[in-house]
């Protein structure tokens, strides 16, 4: 009786340890798409736990996030949270100026983040306009949209180091 029991279960670590090393997909053969979908789904999931508040997808060309669109809606809808097509992300000293120059990202969020988010770009344009974005009016833009990241304070530092320009 012991062994009829024993012999499914050796049977299966046998067959599924083989798979695991043919079974596994090679280097490469990981499509674009799908990567990408993983790498939303996760940070859909952190934002709706709520460790992080915002989070932003790989920047795409317009047509490649026209064809990303409704499987990344697929993947919110999943992950309960809202996503934004963005399509003029903002530049501040958080990150280069043409890091998403002529294309889209989706910001992941839940609640009222595209409000703070869409504040934070309004008021960066008013001090554009008045003629005062500059010093630590413009490193206090850069600073409200690394904490809207949740960005450590430190990380924040570092990038704003690295990247001002100006």
């Amino acid at each position: 009786m012991r062994n009829s029991v024993m012999l499914p279960f050796v049977a299966a670590v046998v067959l599924l340890g083989g798979c695991a090393e043919t079974c596994a997909p090679q280097r490469g053969e990981i499509d674009e798409r799908s990567y990408l979908l993983g790498i939303l789904g996760g940070f859909a999931e952190i934002v709706r736990l709520g460790v992080k508040e915002l989070a932003l997808s790989e920047v795409m060309a317009a047509e490649e996030m026209d064809e990303f669109m409704a499987a990344a809606l697929e993947v919110a809808e999943r992950n309960e949270v809202q996503l934004y097509r963005e399509t003029d992300l903002l530049v501040s000293d958080l990150y280069p100026a043409d890091i998403a120059a002529g294309k889209h990202v989706l910001l992941v969020y839940t609640g009222e983040t595209l409000h703070k988010y869409l504040a934070i770009k309004a008021d960066k344009d008013e001090l554009v306009r008045m003629g005062s974005y500059e010093g630590a009016q413009r490193e206090e833009i850069a600073r409200r949209f690394g904490q809207l990241l949740s960005y450590p304070e430190k990380v924040i530092d570092d990038l704003i180091a690295r990247n001002k320009s100006g």
